[in-house]
C-alpha cells in the first residue's frame, strides 16, 4: 500500500460506523480496500459493510475468544508481507472491543501499526453530554452482575472527573437504580441512545430523573447506550473521613461482624458507632 512502503506488512485499526454509514471515512475505505486480509470482530456482521460499499476481500474472525491464539498466526502474515486491517463490529477497534493482543505482540515484534481516526461511542457521547471533557474517566462496561457492579460504583463515587459507561439495554434499568444507590438520586447523568442513528437520543437530568424517563417509555430502553455520568463533587474534611471510616469498616469485616467492625472503625477515626453502623447498613 502506498502508507506502507516497507517489505514487512502493517496493521491497520480501521473504525467502522457505529449506526451512521455515511460516517465511514474516505481513508478506511481506502484502506479496506487495498489490504490483503480484514480480521474482524464478526466476520458476518463486516461482511455486510464490506458488501454495503462494494468491497470483496478475504476475512478471518478475531475476537476476543481466539485473539491470544490468533496472534502468532497474524504475526507471521504481517512478516511475509501481507497487510492487515482491524474492524470491530461498530466503532473504533480496541474500545471496550478486542485487539489490544494483537497490537501488542505488533509493538514486540517491530511491525508498523497506523490507526484511523473514526467513529467512537465514547467520543461521541461525550462531546454533546454537556458535562466538563478536559479530564474524564471511560470505565467500559460495568460487570453484569448486580453485587460486583455496586462494588465497581462504590469505588468510582467519588471520583472527580466525568465517568463514562457503556451498557446493554436489558440492564439500563438496573444500571441506574445502583448508580442511584452508590453516587446519590441527584447525581446529573447524561444517558446517550442509539448514537448517529435515526431515533438518537440523549436522556439528561438526575439518576432519578433519567430513570423515571425510561420507566415511563419503554422504547428509550432498547438500543445501544453510553452513560456520562457528573464527577463527585470535592468533599469536605468531614466526609472525607466518613469515607475512610466505610473503608476501615470495609476491610474489618472480613474478620469481625458488621456492627463490631463499625464500633472499631468509629473509635480509630473518632466517628459515632451508631452513625457509621446506619451508613454500612445503607451501603
Amino acid at each position: 500500500m502506498h502508507e506502507n512502503p516497507s517489505a514487512v506488512g502493517c496493521l491497520y485499526i480501521v473504525p467502522t460506523p457505529i449506526g451512521n454509514l455515511a460516517d465511514m471515512s474516505e481513508r478506511a475505505l481506502q484502506v479496506l480496500a487495498e489490504v490483503d486480509l480484514i480480521a474482524a470482530e464478526d466476520t458476518r456482521h463486516s461482511g455486510q459493510l464490506l458488501q454495503h460499499f462494494a468491497l470483496h476481500k478475504p476475512m478471518f474472525a478475531l475476537h476476543e475468544h481466539n485473539e491470544r491464539q490468533r496472534a502468532a498466526t497474524l504475526i507471521s502474515k504481517l512478516q511475509e508481507g501481507q497487510s492487515i486491517a482491524l474492524v470491530s463490529d461498530a466503532g473504533t477497534p480496541l474500545i471496550s472491543d478486542p485487539g489490544y493482543v494483537i497490537v501488542q505482540a505488533c509493538r514486540e515484534a517491530g511491525i508498523r501499526v497506523v490507526p484511523l481516526p473514526g467513529a467512537c461511542a465514547l467520543i461521541t457521547a461525550l462531546s454533546a453530554a454537556g458535562l466538563p471533557t478536559d479530564r474524564f474517566c471511560f470505565e467500559g462496561f460495568l460487570p453484569a452482575k448486580p453485587q460486583q457492579r455496586r462494588n465497581a460504583l462504590n469505588a468510582l463515587k467519588v471520583e472527580p472527573r466525568t465517568l463514562v459507561f457503556y451498557e446493554s439495554p436489558h440492564r439500563i434499568v438496573a444500571t441506574l437504580a445502583d448508580l442511584g444507590q452508590c453516587f446519590g438520586a441527584e447525581r446529573h447523568v447524561v444517558l446517550a441512545r442509539e448514537l448517529t442513528k435515526q431515533y438518537e437520543t440523549f436522556l439528561v437530568g438526575s439518576v432519578a430523573e433519567v430513570a423515571a424517563k425510561l420507566a415511563a417509555d419503554p422504547n428509550q430502553q432498547r438500543g445501544e447506550m453510553v452513560i456520562v455520568v457528573a464527577g463527585a463533587q470535592a468533599q469536605t474534611n468531614a466526609e472525607q473521613e466518613l469515607n475512610q471510616a466505610l473503608q476501615t469498616v470495609q476491610l474489618l469485616r472480613a474478620e469481625l461482624p458488621l456492627k463490631k467492625a463499625c464500633a472499631l472503625a468509629a473509635e480509630i477515626h473518632g466517628l459515632r458507632k451508631n452513625q457509621l453502623y446506619q451508613l454500612a447498613l445503607e451501603q
